[in-house]
């Protein structure tokens, strides 16, 4: 009953929000990969069952301070309409219930699946404008000092790229934030499903960063090339949207060969370590 009650209440409040969430996953490409994340965190939950069921329960009433601290976000973002303080909202209501109900080394068992859901709430647009632009300038950097290497020359000012051919404008949409975001969720999940050493799962998520802006100015350099030797107006259309699922590939094959890197040297180490220790 009790259970009951707080699904509904919670259906109450945040039914609204949530559809727009969803709504957004859906019409904004940029985090389409929120779909994955509350999938993933139930994935992570069921595989721990047997481990979460053994946790001894102690329910603490700090958790009923830290919901009136949730709920006053809630109020915050809805009177304010700011889209992710609601949606945040949401998580700390979830923690608080988790902790007044069943108590902090419950909430401790459950740390990763829940911190997890935040990559499911899109960026503020105050914070999304601000890591956009130095990408844009970035990837327009990094291909236009890689296209004259190559035989292309060059004239750069600020995102745009002139070429012999025709400019390129670095664009927000080809800024790579959209394959940032999409690579730094699935490295995380990608590092819990196939690797067990917690090291090697922070280095992966720490490396899709840089593999993700490394793979958006090659994209950028591709075009430039497909500008410059072919037709300027295959740069546009599907080559275009093509050239994006492909570099996202790419991201992927390199995070995959990094890990096999990583695990290399962790092995290595490893064995050197048990032959010193033998030794000894």
């Amino acid at each position: 009953m009790q259970l009951a009650i707080l699904v509904l209440l919670m259906g109450w409040l945040y039914s609204s929000i949530l559809a727009r969430l969803v709504a957004q996953w859906w019409h904004d490409p940029n985090f389409s990969h929120g779909f994955f994340v509350p999938l993933f965190s139930l994935l992570v939950i069921w595989q721990t069952r047997s481990r979460l069921v053994s946790v001894p329960l102690r329910p603490s009433w700090v958790g009923l301070p830290l919901m009136i601290v949730a709920l006053s976000v809630l109020v915050v973002g809805v009177l304010g309409a700011e889209l992710f303080l609601s949606r945040v909202s949401l998580l700390l209501v979830i923690a608080a219930l988790i902790v007044f109900f069943l108590g902090w080394q419950s909430f401790r068992a459950v740390l990763f699946p829940w911190a997890f859901l935040i990559l499911m709430i899109p960026i503020p647009a105050i914070l999304f404008n601000q890591i956009t632009f130095p990408l844009q300038l970035l990837t327009s950097k990094v291909a236009s000092g890689v296209l004259p290497v190559i035989g292309v020359p060059v004239l750069r000012e600020g995102n745009v790229i002139t070429l012999p051919a025709m400019s390129l404008e670095v664009a927000e949409a080809c800024s790579g934030i959209r394959s940032l975001l999409s690579l730094v969720a699935l490295s995380i999940i990608y590092g819990y499903l196939l690797e067990k050493r917690n090291s090697i799962r922070v280095l992966l998520a720490l490396a899709s960063v840089p593999i993700a802006v490394a793979a958006n100015s090659l994209r950028i350099v591709g075009t430039g090339l497909l500008v410059q030797y072919w037709d300027p107006d295959k740069a546009e259309g599907f080559f275009h949207l093509f050239s994006g699922w492909l570099i996202f590939v790419v991201s992927m094959i390199l995070l995959l060969l990094l890990h096999q890197i990583f695990y290399w040297i962790w092995d290595r180490e490893d064995s050197d370590l048990s032959e010193d220790e033998a030794e000894a």
